[in-house]
């Protein structure tokens, strides 16, 4: 059986390709580049390195979360292609459970530990017990997420001596060492990370039980949610509604902000129309609300549209477009607050970058974005027409 594996959970993004009990080749990388720089590189590089037919893979494998959310999305979207484009399963594998495979065959109770931020860490208890010849992965503890204390309490109880690995190794180890009352080391260098081999091992033995799922029923595990999602559950009733409403600043009018509908596709084409020669049509807008990859909001004031924004993702990368605030309800905020509910919510999706491009006499709108943390970054000369005018390119990163 041919295993091609993915992990892009954490720090570190990796590809492997395992055939029966022989690792082929395996590539990773622990650097400052977004994995959406290196993974489809590694993955192209291991291909090219073996000669590898990638209609010869049987399975692929990948770390299935918890993990850092864009990078869980950015593996899920790789696996999720490549299986769909070949035809072939995922054999979805617990981030955590793949840490642990690290260190096979140890002695010790293994507790893999992942900086989960807001003084949390993904985690879970492991133990490999032996049968018939070979070392069985044993769960004490499933995937989970802890703090460090309630993390520590469960080792304590289980009074056996702990080895730690993981990237909140290094974040939390003083802590770790204050709380624990047994014995208790940290893995290597070699071991200490995740590996797309380990993925690819346990993809096997998933494979091999009949765990596997379509290419297109696949989804990640985070766990928790995003950050701007729990920010969100966490607020109270008053402020959850203060982010979906602003104040006008001419009224005492509430202005609703709420994802666009079908309905409001003539609406907001004429809308836009008024304001630009460069406005969409009716049926730009109805396609882009069919298209997964995009998001788009309209501001509602005393029942009427009177604004609409939306962005295209790719990756963690948002185009903002389409801004737009109708004649006779500018300058009362209607925009920044649109856009600010709009960031949000690529936020939630996994978004760090921002780019926008804008007409380089629109000073208005140009004050505006660099208000919201917008700066320009490039030129395209001559970019709009009727009349001819250079686009400003700003980015937020």
């Amino acid at each position: 059986m041919k295993i091609l594996a993915l992990d892009s959970s954490g720090l570190v993004a990796g590809v492997a390709l395992v055939e029966d009990d022989t690792l082929v080749a395996e590539y990773s990388t622990n650097y400052k580049k977004t994995h959406s720089q290196t993974l489809l590189p590694m993955l192209d590089a291991l291909r090219e390195m073996v000669e590898l037919d990638l209609h010869s893979i049987d399975v692929i494998a990948v770390a299935a979360g918890p993990g850092s959310f864009t990078g869980l999305r950015i593996g899920s979207a790789t696996a999720k292609g490549l299986g769909l484009a070949l035809g072939i399963p995922i054999a979805p594998v617990p981030t955590v459970d793949a840490l642990a495979m690290n260190l096979y065959g140890s002695d010790k109770l293994i507790c893999p530990v992942m900086d989960a931020r807001r003084s949390q860490v993904y985690t879970g208890l492991y133990t490999f017990e032996k049968e018939n010849g070979t070392y069985v992965l044993c769960e004490k503890l499933a995937q989970c997420a802890l703090t460090v204390e309630q993390l520590a309490e469960k080792i304590n109880a289980c009074g056996r001596e702990v080895i730690f690995l993981g990237d909140g190794v290094g974040a939390y180890r003083n802590l770790l060492e204050g709380l624990l009352r047994t014995p208790y080391s940290f893995a290597a260098a070699n071991g200490n990370c995740q590996r797309a081999a380990s993925v690819a091992v346990l993809g096997a033995a998933y494979a091999k039980a009949g765990r596997l799922v379509k290419a297109a029923d696949f989804v990640p595990r985070y766990l928790r949610a995003p950050q701007a999602e729990r920010e969100r559950m966490q607020a109270g009733e008053e402020e959850r509604e203060r982010m979906k409403a602003g104040i006008c600043a001419a009224k005492n009018d509430v202005l609703h902000i709420r994802p666009m509908e079908k309905k409001d596709a003539a609406i907001v084409a004429a809308m836009e129309a008024a304001s630009t020669p460069e406005a969409w049509t009716k049926q730009a807008y109805e396609e882009a609300l069919a298209n997964q990859d995009a998001c788009y909001l309209v501001a509602e004031w005393q029942g009427a549209v009177v604004g609409c924004c939306g962005f295209w993702q790719s990756f963690e990368d948002a185009d903002i477009c389409n801004v737009a605030v109708r004649e006779g309800h500018r300058k009362k905020g209607i925009a920044q607050r649109m856009l600010a509910v709009l960031m949000e919510e690529a936020k939630g999706r996994g978004v760090l970058h921002f780019t926008l491009e804008v007409r380089s006499g629109n000073m208005a709108a140009v004050r505006l974005y660099e208000k919201l943390g917008f700066v320009t970054e490039g030129i395209r000369k001559g970019f709009y027409e009727k009349p001819r005018e250079d686009a400003l390119i700003m980015w937020k990163r």
